[in-house]
C-alpha cells in the first residue's frame, strides 16, 4: 500500500506566478511611498526651476502683457550689460566668502571653548545659539536701529569708549555698509557651526589627544593634527550649505541697507528682486536667476573635480 502511494503520488512543482506577484506587489508598495516624495519635488522644486528657465528666454514683462516672444539670449546679455551687474556679482562673492569664513572661524571657536569642561556651559550653549533662533527681520531691524549714528547704542558705546570721535553711519557709507552686514550675519549664523562642531568634537575619542600629549604634542598641534582632520568631513558639509544659504540671501541685506547706499551692498538677489518686483521684467529676472544657477552648479562641479583628482592621486600613489 504504501509502495504504491509512493509510486502514483506525484510531486506538484511550485508555482512561479506567486514571486513575480509578490515582488510586483511590493514594487508598486515601494513607488505608492516614494510619490508623494516625487509629486513635492515636481510641484515644489522641478516645475518653477523649468519655469524660471523658460522664461528666461522669453520677453516676459508685467507692463506690457503680449505673446511672451522667445527672444534667445537678449534677456542674458541686457542682464551682464546691466549698469550694476558686475558690482552685484563682486559684492556677492565678497557677501559670501567674508560670511562663511568668519562663520566657520567663530563657530570653531566657540565649540572649542564650550567643550572645555568650564562651570555653567550649559547655560552658555543655551545662550549662544539665541542669535540664530531670532528671526532675520527682528535681527536686521535691531541690528539697523543699533549702528543709526544719531541713537544707535552701538555707535553710544563706541563714543564713549574713545574709539570714534563721533557717531559713525556703518549702513550709510558705501565703503562700510556691506561689511557692517557681513559682520551682523556673522553675529546670527555661527551658533549653527558651534552646535554642529560641538556634536562633532564630542565624538572625538580622548584617547588620541592623551595620547599626542604624551608625545609632547602642544594645544595648537593638537588642534591642527588631530581635531581638524576629524572636523573634516563635518566642515565640508557645513560650509557647502552655507555657500548656498548665503549666496541666494536676501532678506537679511534687504531689511538692513535695501542693496544700498548707491548699490555699495547690492547682491545678485537683490538685483532679481528688482528685475522682478519693481521693474516687473519677469524675463529679466529670471535669466539672472538661471546665472546665479548656473554659476553654483559651476562652482561646485570644479570643486567635486578637484576633491575627485586629490582622491585619485592619493590612490595612485
Amino acid at each position: 500500500m504504501r509502495a504504491s502511494i509512493g509510486k502514483d503520488a506525484q510531486v506538484q512543482p511550485f508555482s512561479r506566478k506567486e514571486g513575480p506577484n509578490r515582488e510586483t506587489k511590493a514594487k508598486r508598495i515601494a513607488y505608492l511611498f516614494v510619490l508623494p516624495s516625487l509629486l513635492f519635488f515636481l510641484v515644489i522644486v522641478a516645475y518653477p526651476l523649468a519655469s524660471v528657465i523658460w522664461d528666461s528666454f522669453h520677453d516676459k514683462n508685467l507692463l506690457n502683457t503680449g505673446d511672451g516672444r522667445f527672444v534667445g539670449l537678449a534677456n542674458y546679455v541686457e542682464v551682464i550689460r546691466s549698469e550694476y551687474f558686475l558690482q552685484a556679482a563682486l559684492n556677492t562673492g565678497i557677501w559670501t566668502i567674508l560670511s562663511v569664513a568668519g562663520e566657520y572661524v567663530l563657530g570653531i571657536i566657540a565649540a572649542l571653548a564650550l567643550a572645555q569642561g568650564i562651570r555653567g556651559r550649559a547655560i552658555f550653549r543655551g545662550i549662544i545659539i539665541i542669535p540664530w533662533v531670532v528671526p532675520v527681520v527682528v535681527a536686521g531691524l535691531t541690528w539697523t536701529w543699533m549702528l543709526t549714528p544719531d541713537y544707535g547704542v552701538l555707535n553710544s558705546w563706541l563714543v564713549k569708549l574713545g574709539l570714534l570721535d563721533e557717531p559713525f553711519y556703518f549702513l550709510g557709507e558705501p565703503d562700510a555698509a556691506l561689511l557692517s552686514i557681513i559682520i551682523v550675519n556673522i553675529w546670527r549664523s555661527f551658533p549653527f557651526y558651534t552646535i554642529t562642531f560641538l556634536a562633532a568634537l564630542q565624538s572625538i575619542p580622548r584617547d588620541i589627544y592623551e595620547a599626542a600629549a604624551l608625545d609632547g604634542l602642544g594645544p595648537i598641534g593638537r588642534f591642527f593634527k588631530i581635531t581638524l582632520p576629524q572636523l573634516k568631513g563635518v566642515s565640508i558639509v557645513l560650509v557647502m550649505i552655507h555657500i548656498i544659504w548665503t549666496s541666494i540671501n536676501f532678506d537679511f541685506i534687504w531689511v538692513m541697507t535695501e542693496g544700498g547706499p548707491v548699490h555699495s551692498s547690492e547682491t545678485l538677489p537683490i538685483m532679481i528682486y528688482r528685475f522682478a518686483m519693481q521693474e516687473l521684467n519677469i524675463g529679466l529676472a529670471s535669466a539672472l536667476a538661471s546665472l546665479l544657477l548656473a554659476f553654483m552648479i559651476i562652482g561646485f562641479m570644479m570643486y567635486y573635480l578637484y576633491l575627485n583628482r586629490k582622491s585619485n592621486h592619493r590612490g595612485g600613489m
